[in-house]
């Protein structure tokens, strides 16, 4: 079956083609009959003069029905969808849509957000909101791009784990035989794992979970995390260097890709960040949002007013979107996060804050087995619990670091959308399986 993409109409000129799409609109006449097709690829005017059984199968269509049409392609200049038109010789009706809809995606009365996530697979038909998708697809190209530019394996991290790889307050647990197992909320120990297994360089684009009742605009229970880690660096300054470089390639294949796009559905103009990005110590951060007149919620890291905050002061004094925020504080980063030699009270940490939302924590880790015991006693761990983790460190493992980074909240930041829910193919919250 040859692909015909309706956007390339016009090559096929006085040609017969064989369409696929849903009805999107139609006007049953008294002579003739209109039906919009539209696809993935757009939209186009069929033309059928009213006789005959073909023209009764068109008056009992209705409207998001899964048809497949044959017909000679012409031109028609008074036509808005590109100036060609079909007219119409056959049509099959693969799947008739209830009437009526439960939800009309093409409605100009907007539905609320869980009405839509009700109706996901309606609601995607909308090229606005399929757009999005398009994008991800690029964003993940690009970024995969890249890593096998800079000699990066791929490697896929089990989902099922025994113990905690952060911390034990958002686990999901489930009977695991005659055991209790846990949803991975990073890959973190594992690709921690392949720093010692001498992979240098590894990348996962994957699920992780996190049991947070939070209703936010950029939470939900399930995730794509996208994780990076490499070896043999010299602080976590190599770390922020290559993920600028990275998301610079990133932005950019977006931009030549979806640019036009971009702007004409979201109003977003995609600017190429420049670089070296910003940076803020925590403490001078702190300084700033004490200065108007804001205190976090946990001291000595920032809450979501805080990231705010501070991405429009460094909008409005620096003139960019992007900021590493440094030099975090031991109390708020877990253990295996390595201290400043010279300052041991802060972390060789970051986070990356995209117009004032986090997108990345990284850091430089503790590959030190004592030093690392020593931190995770420090923090209340068990260590007989981790001690497969702190095997890793024990034969020759080199000095690494890495971030995990949020997919789905550069999406929404990047396009201006209000909530990850609308840059995540079927969102997980604590009120929401289904679909």
């Amino acid at each position: 079956m040859k692909y015909i993409a309706i956007s390339e109409l016009s090559k096929y000129i006085g040609q017969t083609v064989t369409l696929h799409g849903w009805v999107h609109a139609l006007r049953d006449q008294k002579y003739v009959q209109f039906l919009i097709l539209r696809n993935r690829t757009g939209s186009v005017q069929v033309v059928h003069e009213k006789t005959g059984a073909l023209a009764e199968r068109i008056s009992a269509l209705t409207r998001e029905s899964a048809v497949t049409i044959s017909g000679r392609v012409v031109e028609n200049i008074g036509v808005r969808l590109g100036g060609v038109e079909i007219q119409l010789e056959e049509l099959s009706v693969v799947n008739v849509a209830e009437a009526p809809l439960p939800l009309d995606p093409f409605s100009e009365s907007a539905s609320g957000i869980d009405h839509r996530l009700d109706w996901r697979h309606l609601d995607l038909r909308v090229p606005r909101n399929r757009l999005i998708f398009e994008i991800q697809t690029t964003v993940e190209g690009a970024m995969r791009e890249y890593w096998m530019q800079n000699h990066f394996i791929e490697i896929h991290s089990p989902k099922l784990m025994g113990t905690a790889s952060e911390s034990g307050a958002e686990l999901f647990a489930l009977p695991y035989f005659n055991s209790t197992a846990y949803l991975a909320q990073s890959p973190q120990f594992y690709k921690q794992m392949a720093m010692a297994s001498g992979f240098d360089r590894v990348f996962e684009i994957a699920p992780v979970f996190r049991a947070d009742p939070s209703f936010t605009s950029r939470h939900t229970t399930e995730f794509t995390s996208v994780d990076v880690e490499i070896a043999w660096i010299d602080s976590h300054e190599d770390v922020m260097a290559f993920e600028e470089a990275w998301l610079q390639h990133v932005i950019y294949a977006v931009r030549e890709r979806h640019g036009d796009a971009i702007a004409e559905n979201y109003g977003v103009e995609l600017a190429v960040p420049t670089l070296p990005f910003s940076r803020i110590a925590m403490a001078e951060a702190l300084a700033v949002l004490y200065e108007q007149g804001h205190a976090p919620d946990r001291e000595g890291d920032l809450d979501p007013k805080g990231e705010r905050l501070l991405g429009e002061y460094i909008r409005k004094t620096r003139g960019c979107d992007y900021v590493f925020v440094i030099d975090y504080p031991v109390s708020v980063r877990p253990f295996y996060h390595m201290l400043h030699p010279e300052q041991p009270a802060l972390t060789r940490s970051f986070d990356l804050l995209y117009r004032g939302v986090e997108i990345t924590t990284g850091a430089q880790r503790e590959h030190r087995p004592d030093v690392l015991r020593a931190q995770a006693r420090e923090k209340g761990l068990d260590l007989e619990v981790i001690q497969f983790y702190l095997d890793f460190f024990k034969y020759g493992c080199p000095p690494h670091g890495g971030f995990g980074f949020g997919l789905s909240r550069l999406l929404m930041i990047m396009l201006g959308l209000p909530s990850v829910r609308e840059t995540t193919f079927l969102s997980r919250t604590p009120n929401r399986l289904h679909p």
